[in-house]
């Protein structure tokens, strides 16, 4: 499964539609339109429908998504999409299909008619297998799987590489010094395109004003030139930003270039650079570089999985990598860039490889595969019998002794009995520090001493002057006697406010009783 939740145009899509999705794109200048392929390959899209960027025949805008037949059953492989916007794709027939906007040729169907359905792209491309596309604003270019690149569209700044400044309205091969050069990977900047070789060479050529070609200077170039102050240093990706450039190397470092207005080069300051410059990430070793064409933000991701991030973010001019929360670099565009894009084809194969941990947290409480369930307040809790065995010595004897696939809990909640057996599954408890409590009593019931200062460490951080005597009436009914104490010193020291609370007014009359005897011989009430 595909997690496209966080971009806000998938929101009005049912949660049993979601579940199937397995390819994804988000794009438009709003983040407002999308298109998505099924575990069925299914091609369907949705949003606001500019230019007929959607390819569904029309310029019809629609929160509900809308087959695109041309596309069904077509397996994509490579998506890219301009600013206009138009979408380009290439198959695993290595066919080539364009659509939306195309004022500028950017489709390469020899016109500047926009295109409200995907057209195949065949002029010069016709027994070549393209197996990556890449747009810039208005212009696009396709690398074939025996390392060529062509171009088209849009070419103010020499985008496409032909050597000039008129538009190319269909496919051309970009030659000059790549001629007999192998490409493996491509990228497009609003206004300029790049491409690394095989041998860790990287070539850059278009609009060059913010420095962003690398070159030590401010020229635009209408054919590739090679970065010289790379020479010698092996690249394995690029990554294109609206006008600077993220470069990963073999041993695992990035170099960055180009516009720096919003701190995206990650140097510390806000200064262009014309040249590469190597981001200071200490020592962490980098597998994955991330940028969008569209937007100031900048990603990168560990050997270790942790995703940075900097640039433009939320608004803000972040000028440093900072560490991140999220799990890829798609999150970080999802939740931070403006415009809430994707910046590649989000896709369930090849990058998405789920590590132990996250497959585990994956399975919990998922009817599919498990067998066993615990039924507590009526629902059940699907688990796996071999997991708990080896995570739990309580599990160890039950189900050692039982060979049941339905067990009724009495005892514990449903709320904390599902904490419990999540935290079995991923060594974290999400809980308010009001139920943290009960999960606390669960802990100390089976013996889980780390469950146990987990709950405590959270109930501690958790404490407010508001649910204090809430979480004191808690730990007294559990006979948490630590707890009890921190939570009695936390309500004296804050005497004030925690007896101004709605909870100290509903306390229990015994313990009201206790708590101010007990306060009263800690010196509370002595002026």
């Amino acid at each position: 499964m595909l997690d496209v939740g966080k971009w806000p145009v998938f929101a009005l899509v049912p949660p049993n539609e979601l579940r199937l999705i397995r390819q994804a794109c988000v794009f438009g200048s709003s983040g407002n339109e999308a298109i998505y392929v099924t575990v069925n390959d299914e091609v369907f899209a949705l949003g606001t429908n500019c230019s007929g960027c959607l390819g569904l025949g029309d310029v019809q805008s629609t929160i509900e998504p809308r087959r695109v037949d041309v596309l069904c059953g077509k397996k994509i492989v490579s998506l890219s999409y301009g600013t206009a916007p138009h979408v380009v794709i290439a198959t695993a027939d290595g066919e080539v299909y364009a659509w939306g906007h195309n004022g500028y040729s950017q489709l390469g169907n020899g016109t500047t008619n926009h295109g409200m359905i995907p057209a195949h792209v065949s002029t010069n491309l016709l027994n070549k297998k393209v197996v990556e596309v890449a747009c810039g604003s208005h212009h696009t270019i396709a690398r074939t799987l025996d390392g060529e690149v062509y171009a088209w569209g849009y070419n103010n700044s020499g985008q496409v590489g032909s050597g000039s400044t008129a538009n190319q309205p269909t496919p051309r091969r970009v030659s000059s010094c790549l001629q007999s050069k192998v490409v493996v990977n491509i990228a497009c900047g609003q206004l300029c395109s790049m491409a690394v070789l095989d041998s860790g060479e990287t070539y850059g050529w278009g609009y060059n004003c913010n420095g962003q070609l690398g070159l030590g200077n401010n020229g635009n170039q209408h054919t590739p030139c090679r970065i010289a102050a790379l020479q010698g240093i092996n690249i394995v990706q690029i990554a294109c930003g609206y006008a600077h450039t993220l470069a990963l190397t073999e041993d695992g470092l990035v170099y960055a270039w180009g516009a720096n207005s919003y701190g995206q080069l990650g140097t510390g300051n806000r200064s262009n650079q014309a040249v590469p410059v190597l981001v200071n990430l200490e020592k962490e070793r980098l597998v994955e570089v991330a940028a969008c064409h569209s937007t100031h933000t900048s990603a990168a991701k560990t050997q270790a999985g942790q995703v940075l991030m900097w640039g433009q973010c939320r608004g803000q001019a972040v000028a440093s990598p900072h560490l991140t929360h999220c799990s890829s670099t798609d999150d970080v565009f999802a939740c931070f860039a403006t415009p809430a894009v994707t910046w590649r084809l989000l896709s369930v194969d090849g990058d998405d490889y789920l590590t132990v941990a996250q497959s585990l947290k994956k399975e919990f409480d998922c009817p599919e595969i498990s067998d066993l369930k615990f039924l507590v307040d009526g629902k059940p809790i699907h688990v796996h019998k071999a997991l708990l065995k080896i995570r739990c010595e309580h599990f160890r004897t039950l189900l050692n002794e039982s060979d049941e696939d339905s067990i009724e809990i009495q005892q514990f909640s449903y709320l904390v009995y599902r904490a419990f057996l999540e935290y079995l599954y991923t060594d974290t408890i999400n809980l308010p520090p009001e139920d943290a409590v009960g999960l606390l009593d669960l802990a100390t019931f089976y013996r889980e001493n780390r469950l146990k200062r987990l709950c405590q460490d959270t109930i501690k951080r958790g404490i407010s002057e508001e649910n204090a005597i809430t979480l004191l009436s808690a730990a007294v009914k559990y006979e948490a006697q630590d707890l009890e104490d921190f939570c009695f010193k936390f309500s004296v020291n804050h005497l004030t406010a925690v007896t101004q609370s709605q909870a100290f007014a509903a306390m229990d009359h015994n313990l009201l009783k206790n708590f101010i005897s007990k306060a009263s011989r800690y010196g509370a009430f002595k002026n």
